[in-house]
């Protein structure tokens, strides 16, 4: 069977095409000039020339400034290319399952947030995932849609865990923001999450995200250095100086301090997850290895 795939290049389709082909897959992911995902049209030709069994969309504009400086093409590749999928495998028969983000949640409460939890995005990121998590339902009511949170885990694509590895392994200097929340996910752990629900009728919105209590940045710089020095990669474990958010001026969008992600509903269908822990030990020893 064949499985389409937009945003194949990006930190998670790269994982997510590996993945599925290791599972038998025929895997497709156009690249941008076969695809233009500002044009809706050319989008649904895709879906509707491609003969495949499932869609899955990993394709976002998710840079919070880029989506500020440049609202109408968020809006288009987040929002409205994601329903003319749907709307594609809607005529096709096609399985759809759409990548979306914690960045949906109002992010002023603390603690981890279901899937019942109120959406009130506080960016331009956010509101145009939302209304892709929108539209896309009314197009196809049997879509799927997974919100995930801190993607990391590619070394070709490194995220703030990756990054701050680097930096340490350099004898750089270490700072992290200690007063924003979310749950670290592994891209391999999405992308097996992805093909156990592709067969299962499940539709709406899950959560898919990493297990445990919620984490800020710093926490998981700690947890990282730790277990790099458990391993001997690094002669002990380097101090990470705590930044408020407040303090990051370089960021011109705002961010929700509280965007954490309960996975119940996800793991009561028979899809576990590992713990934030975890998944950042593991993302560690990934690294690592790649590093050598």
């Amino acid at each position: 069977m064949k499985m389409l795939i937009f945003g194949g290049s990006g930190r998670t389709g790269q994982v997510m095409k590996r993945a599925a082909a290791a599972a038998g897959w025929e895997v497709c992911a156009p690249a941008h000039a076969e695809c233009d995902l500002l044009r809706a049209e050319e989008v649904s030709r895709c879906v509707l020339e491609s003969g495949a069994a499932a869609v899955v969309n990993c394709a976002a504009i998710s840079g919070l400034e880029a989506c500020l400086d440049d609202a109408l093409s968020a809006h288009l590749v987040n929002a409205v290319a994601p329903a003319a999928m749907a709307l594609a495998c809607r005529h096709t028969g096609a399985r759809f399952v759409h990548l979306s983000t914690d960045y949906v949640l109002e992010g002023h409460r603390p603690g981890l947030k279901d899937e019942s939890t109120h959406c009130k995005p506080a960016n331009v990121y956010g509101s145009s995932k939302r209304e892709g998590e929108l539209q896309v339902a009314e197009a196809l009511r049997e879509s799927l849609v997974l919100r995930v949170s801190w993607v990391c885990g590619n070394p070709d694509k490194p995220a703030f865990t990756e990054s701050i590895l680097s930096k340490a392994l350099a004898g750089a200097p270490l700072d992290a923001i200690a007063d924003k929340y979310s749950m670290p996910t592994d891209a391999e752990d999405i992308a097996r999450a992805v093909l156990e629900l592709l067969p299962l009728s499940v539709s709406g919105v899950l959560h898919l995200c990493s297990g445990g209590e919620p984490l800020s940045w710093h926490d998981c710089a700690v947890i990282v250095l730790q277990h790099a020095a458990a391993l001997g990669a690094l002669p002990c474990v380097p101090d990470v100086q705590r930044k408020l958010l407040s303090q990051a001026t370089f960021f011109r969008e705002v961010r929700p301090r509280h965007t954490a992600m309960n996975n119940a509903r996800l793991t009561s269908l028979g899809v576990l997850m590992p713990s934030a822990t975890q998944a950042l030990q593991r993302i560690t020893e990934r690294y690592l290895r790649a590093a050598k």
